[in-house]
């Protein structure tokens, strides 16, 4: 299994891409460190990282009531990469739809 899990696309996300097109963000492995991230965006994408920044994010707890009663639980926890870009360089991940 890779490292890049897949790419962060949301309203939030997309906003900070708008203002810095350098930057791209990528959920990717727990147990992953910022050098293997490095080095698994540059060679899937053909690109030059310059910084990689990483975070991560508990589960939400989560409850919904049912007909037998209350059901809990949590969404599953991940890890999130920044990926500072050199400048000039971008990646489209709309380009093969």
């Amino acid at each position: 299994m890779g490292i890049i899990i897949k790419p962060v696309i949301t309203e939030k996300q997309t906003g900070i891409t708008a203002k810095m097109p350098n930057r791209c963000a990528f959920r990717v492995t727990p147990d992953a460190n910022k050098l293997e991230i490095k080095k698994a965006v540059e060679e899937m994408y053909n690109v030059t990282v310059e910084d990689v920044n990483t975070m991560n994010y508990r589960g939400k707890l989560k409850s919904r009531y049912t007909k037998s009663g209350v059901i809990s639980g949590r969404t599953a926890s991940f890890k999130k990469a920044i990926v500072t870009l050199k400048k000039g360089e971008t990646i489209d991940f709309f380009s093969n739809i």
